[in-house]
């Protein structure tokens, strides 16, 4: 990457990785790191700045997460926020304990001193606080720079060291100039220019893609989702023709899937593309199946029995792509100097190479979502492929609740492509994270004309979120509903009834299964 590089020691935030993306709108290029990374590695990786993270723990607990303490001692700059500030004044001889007077919420924040860190800051603004515990007592090494009504030690900086801490979260929303501070922390504190940009990382991508493949053949499997999109277009750029993608089309997918990729990639890119319809033997191999765990296993068997089979045709084929993203390498543990705990197992880290025998090729595994879809735009794919919402690896038999049949796909991609063509037509694609239809296993009573019905029950979802590990449902407008529920009624034999699925996640998740 750049030779600006910023981590973000991960204590267990909810806004660890929201850090890590301000970082990265700044144009300085982040990483998320486990806690307990050593100086040592600290020193090998040369970042120009270190980021402590919050976290729900209290420094003075026993088994609370600590950092190495030899970082405060290598010279290079140090931001602690909330639990990253109670951390660092703890370390460095500060006295840390309950707060008389605990903050959750919005606070006014006077600043005091406004030194490197609040240079151009507002001396009275609005920031979130979340914290129970304070920084009571400082060694003489510290200086107080802010405070709030209740938290008198609001920002230190130490006298000699180049450490500071925050105890709001300048990374949220709800702190509106929280932008300014990171600003000049990594431009004032650290010394950064400013020097990622997104085709900084197109070309020295390419390079290492080139250096690692050489004059070898590599396969990418195409899902129709954006990840895969981009990682194939990032491929075809660096190696063109040494690149051979792979659609396994399930039957499962959504109307016009199969087309639009057959057209970005084989008419737009020119790649050397294999289509693969395979409808008729997921089918046979889910047929009688409800538990949605078995039909996940039974679609990723099935998948990679087709997908080896297409691969030995391709000859010096050594290498797999695969649109890993930042996110999933965090969640799974998959990272050397990742956070420690593996949150779930995505499809994507690990498992189809050991399958096929390939060396692993992740082009986007340093980026987040947004950043993958800046890089389509960068590469030249269409709009309607980048900002195509999420679809999930098993396809449409997660939403299609019970056992699969043709006629119950046929229905729910009506009903799915109906509605994402109303939220299209009023302007509401854009505005939302995802949207779809479920078909229910669940029948009811209805009249149509002058006779009674019973028949199928659609939901519909649609959410907003920024990470999808957290999700809010979207408000749609009520007159936007009626028309989706009177088209799907109207259109999709065999559903007289529609419904709209206001769960947020948690407690549900965005996927019915």
């Amino acid at each position: 990457m750049t030779n600006e590089l910023v981590l973000v020691f991960d204590f267990g935030s909810q806004f660890g990785q929201l850090i890590a993306r301000r970082v990265r709108e700044q144009h300085v290029f982040c990483q998320l790191v486990r806690h307990d990374i050593t100086a040592e590695r600290v020193k090998e990786l040369n970042p120009k700045g270190i980021i402590l993270s919050g976290g729900p723990s209290s420094v003075y607990e026993d088994g609370a997460p600590k950092c190495d303490p030899k970082i405060f001692d290598l010279g290079i700059p140090v931001l602690g926020i909330c639990y990253g500030m109670q951390l660092a004044c703890h370390l460095l001889g500060g006295h840390v304990a309950p707060a008389h007077s605990r903050e959750y919420g919005r606070a006014t924040l006077n600043v005091t001193n406004a030194n490197q860190l609040f240079r151009g800051y507002p001396v009275e603004s609005t920031v979130w606080m979340s914290h129970g515990d304070q920084v009571h007592a400082m060694s003489g090494d510290f200086e107080p720079l802010a405070s709030t009504d209740t938290c008198p030690v609001a920002a230190v900086k130490h006298k000699s060291r180049p450490v500071y801490g925050i105890q709001f979260h300048p990374e949220v929303s709800h702190t509106p100039h929280g932008g300014q501070i990171l600003a000049n922390f990594l431009r004032d504190v650290c010394g950064c220019q400013g020097l990622w940009r997104m085709q900084t990382f197109i070309d020295e991508t390419v390079a290492k893609i080139r250096a690692q493949v050489g004059d070898k053949r590599i396969i990418c499997g195409l899902s129709g989702g954006v990840d895969s999109a981009v990682c194939a277009a990032l491929l075809v750029k660096a190696i063109g023709p040494q690149v051979a993608c792979i659609y396994v089309d399930n039957g499962m997918m959504r109307e016009g899937e199969t087309d639009l990729v057959r057209h970005t990639f084989r008419d737009w890119f020119k790649a050397d593309l294999t289509v693969v319809h395979a409808a008729e033997h997921f089918l046979a191999a889910l047929q009688g199946v409800t538990d949605p765990q078995e039909k996940r296993k039974i679609i990723g068997r099935v998948f990679i029995e087709i997908f080896k089979n297409e691969a030995k045709a391709i000859p010096d084929a050594h290498f797999l792509a695969q649109g890993t993203l930042y996110p999933d390498v965090i969640e799974s543990g998959g990272s050397a100097d990742g956070p420690a705990a593996t949150i779930k197992l995505h499809h994507n880290v690990g498992g189809l190479p050991a399958e096929l025998g390939f060396e692993l090729v992740e082009p986007l595994r340093d980026l987040f979502k947004d950043e993958v879809r800046r890089l389509g735009l960068e590469l030249g794919l269409p709009e309607e492929v980048v900002w195509r919402h999420p679809f999930p690896g098993p396809g449409l038999a997660v939403r299609c609740l019970g056992e699969i049949t043709a006629e119950k796909l046929v229905a729910l991609r009506m009903a799915d492509t109906i509605f994402l063509e109303e939220l299209h037509k009023a302007g509401w694609y854009r505005k939302t994270s995802q949207a779809f239809a479920v078909l229910l296993p669940v029948r009811s009573v209805g009249v149509m004309g002058d006779g009674r019905t019973y028949e199928n029950t659609i939901a519909i979802r649609c959410v907003q979120t920024d990470d999808f590990m957290t999700a809010d449902w979207s408000h749609l407008p009520h007159d936007l509903l009626a028309r989706v529920s009177t088209a799907i009624i109207n259109r999709v034999k065999g559903v007289n009834r529609v419904v709209y699925d206001i769960s947020s996640k948690p407690p549900a998740t965005i996927e019915w299964e």
